[in-house]
């Protein structure tokens, strides 16, 4: 992953459809690439975006299907993995815009999100 080490904004696609916007601020010094790093290891199932995929691939009759076929063969993942692979199910596309820092990535963070849902965009955000 390529993403800047500054503050931003990310926007999520799924098979098409916007369905996730974040921002990333100064964290330690990585920013964007930080955050996005996180979802791409499978380190972030308890928030955000790897948690809403989770989410949703839990609620996947086929996903758990899957899942459960891998444990009766004798794979197992450890929670990382399962994040990873409902990230990976979703097939996550990105795009981000970087910010002066974490202040201006908050508002427009909120802007983009205000647009989306009032555009009818049904989002995973909470």
């Amino acid at each position: 992953m390529s993403a800047p080490r500054l503050p931003g904004v990310y926007v999520i696609r799924s098979r098409g459809e916007v369905v996730y916007v974040g921002m990333a601020g100064e964290r330690s010094g990585n920013g964007l690439m930080g955050r996005l790093a996180r979802y791409h290891s499978g380190k972030a199932a308890a928030s955000g975006f790897g948690e809403a995929a989770l989410d949703r691939a839990l609620a996947d009759a086929v996903f758990v299907r899957c899942r459960l076929a891998e444990l009766e063969s004798g794979r197992t993942l450890r929670a990382v993995g399962w994040a990873k692979a409902a990230i990976a199910a979703c097939e996550p596309e990105l795009s981000w815009t970087v910010t002066p820092d974490r202040e201006t990535a908050l508002v427009l963070e909120t802007a983009v999100v205000d647009g989306l849902r009032s555009a009818g965009v049904t989002l995973w955000n909470r």
